[in-house]
């Protein structure tokens, strides 16, 4: 394998790659493993021979012009599929849609080691990440917020976290009962998925709605956390929570629909998931990959997106959108 791959997650600096998989079984066989996963259900897992505390290794960038990024979908587009989703709520098809559009811009990088650097300086986040697998494919940094799931030890029994986000504004003034509602709705399908790994009656909510402050806006997030059946495997806790909540929709066979149909293009790792998983230690911490940037094909790609219910404005969601990737394009647009 080539000694360019590696990753940085939690801190950790992971190097001298051994294998990579692309199948969830990989995550419980021995190893320190890094994932990233597409929104479509795609997995890699890159199992790391060397990881250990290191600061994000140092790189230079240069980022395309403001100027020359595009989106999947412009604003009529969008505030046209806003009202068809409200449409569809209307009917009864479906309760709350999460749609996102995608940006992009040419670019030249070979991987995102100094855009991590500008975002670890200016933008930093609960859960950052860079991972680069060349052979696979995969060149993504991401300054996620936003927990999809951890998994640790706790009073001996085996207990997994998700802190699923729903609620954006600029300033806590701008957080409104919408927001708090499609909160909680968010949060009973959070609570629905993890039971089904969970043992009875394991399922709880210690947070409901807490403001968080980042760079530029603050969200809502809530804590959802259930003890797992014993010997439950990934393939199970993923075939239960994936995609998660936030990012896809209520009901989630309907919302996933939906999206196919009014989202123009593939979301690839955005909305996917990526972090790291100590099969050894059965310990692990996957965020939703929301503020992530990734390399395909000479672009440099980042998702937005919004959550649609029937309470929603077009217009303000298509704001809310603008608000999300307005600080993390103007830091990935400059030399």
């Amino acid at each position: 394998m080539s000694p360019q791959a590696f990753a940085h997650v939690d801190g950790r600096l992971a190097s001298g790659l051994v294998e990579v998989r692309h199948d969830l079984a990989a995550l419980d066989e021995p190893g320190f493993w890094v994932v990233v996963g597409s929104f479509e259900g795609d997995i890699t897992c890159a199992r790391f021979a060397d990881v250990r505390a290191a600061p994000i290794p140092a790189a230079a960038w240069s980022g395309p012009r403001g100027s020359d990024w595009t989106t999947s979908l412009d604003r009529a587009e969008y505030v046209g599929g806003v009202e068809t989703i409200r449409a569809l709520i209307e009917q009864g098809t479906v309760y709350q849609v999460n749609l996102c559009r995608v940006l992009s811009a040419a670019s030249d990088a070979a991987d995102l080691s100094g855009l991590a650097s500008v975002l670890t300086a200016e933008h930093p986040s609960r859960y950052p990440a860079l991972v680069c697998l060349p052979e696979a494919g995969v060149n993504v940094c991401s300054a996620s917020p936003e927990l999809f799931l951890s998994r640790s030890r706790i009073d001996g029994r085996d207990v997994m976290t998700t802190r699923p986000i729903k609620g954006t504004g600029r300033t806590p003034m701008d957080i409104s009962e919408k927001d708090r509602a499609e909160n909680i709705m968010i949060v009973d399908m959070a609570r629905n998925d993890l039971s089904r790994v969970a043992e009875t009656g394991g399922v709880d909510v210690p947070a409901l709605c807490e403001l968080e402050e980042y760079p530029g806006l603050v969200h809502l997030v809530s804590t959802v956390r259930a003890a797992l059946v014993p010997g439950v495997r990934w393939a199970q806790i993923f075939a239960a929570t994936f995609p998660p909540a936030s990012v896809s929709g209520a009901p989630k066979s309907s919302a996933l629909r939906i999206i196919r149909e009014l989202e123009p293009v593939p979301r690839g790792p955005y909305c996917g998931e990526i972090g790291w998983v100590d099969a050894d230690q059965q310990t692990a911490s996957l965020a939703v990959a929301i503020r992530t940037f990734w390399l395909d094909a000479g672009q440099l790609c980042f998702g937005t997106g919004a959550g649609i219910t029937w309470g929603s404005d077009p217009q303000a969601e298509w704001a809310e959108t603008e608000l999300k990737a307005e600080i993390l394009v103007r830091l990935a647009s400059r030399a």
